[in-house]
């Protein structure tokens, strides 16, 4: 028989977690410290274990996925292209159907649910996007024979296509090679950084556990 005070006691540390839960997923602000992958993992500890998962999964690097994440969205959900402006003030269309996390279009994103048979996939949940990201790289190490650490590689081949990057479109436009490289040099940032905190990430912690349970 449970004694009262201490059923009391464990009821109130239920509501507690399920409240403090309750809030962390509700959130929809983007992290305000982006370029500390160690900070970002912390607070969103859901965030490490999908990056350790696509790791795993398709051999993508949590340092260059995240740097793709970074430099595609800022880590934000909901994220769109800007529309074009007319006059110079008429907002107008927007270049592309890029949404999400990880910026994916339309027709690409809809290939990758078909391929890893997720018809329920989301472009604003960051475990799908995360995923999305991991197994575009994939792709591109296969048909491109892109190394899975190069992120500047890499990330050429994810904004003009396996086609394009494998045609060498990408000479053609010196501002995507200027951010391939910040891409690239995010990267190895992220890298560093994981490397001193990524023992701790991996310690048992009941606040990152609430985070990523709920």
């Amino acid at each position: 028989m449970i004694r009262p005070k201490f059923y009391v006691f464990r009821l109130t540390f239920f509501l507690m977690a399920i409240t403090l839960g309750v809030s962390i997923s509700c959130t929809t602000i983007p992290p305000s410290n982006i370029d500390q992958v160690c900070t970002l993992f912390d607070d969103r500890y859901d965030w490490y274990l999908a990056a350790k998962r696509v790791e795993k999964k398709w051999g993508s690097p949590a340092h260059v996925t995240m740097a793709i994440m970074h430099q595609e969205s800022s880590f934000r959900a909901d994220a769109k292209p800007p529309r074009k402006k007319l006059f110079g003030i008429i907002p107008g269309p927007r270049p592309s159907t890029a949404f999400g996390y990880a910026q994916a279009i339309n027709p690409t994103w809809e290939e990758y649910k078909r391929s890893t048979k997720q018809p329920g996939a989301d472009r604003d949940d960051f475990d799908d996007a995360m995923d999305f990201v991991g197994w575009y790289n994939h792709r591109s190490r296969k048909r491109n024979r892109i190394a899975p650490h190069d992120a500047r590689r890499l990330y050429l081949a994810y904004h003009e296509g396996h086609g394009g990057y494998a045609r060498g479109s990408y000479n053609k436009k010196p501002w995507l090679i200027k951010v391939a490289k910040k891409v690239e040099r995010q990267s190895h940032r992220y890298k560093q950084q994981l490397a001193t905190c990524q023992a701790d990430l991996e310690k048992w912690n009941l606040r990152r556990w609430l985070s990523a349970v709920f």
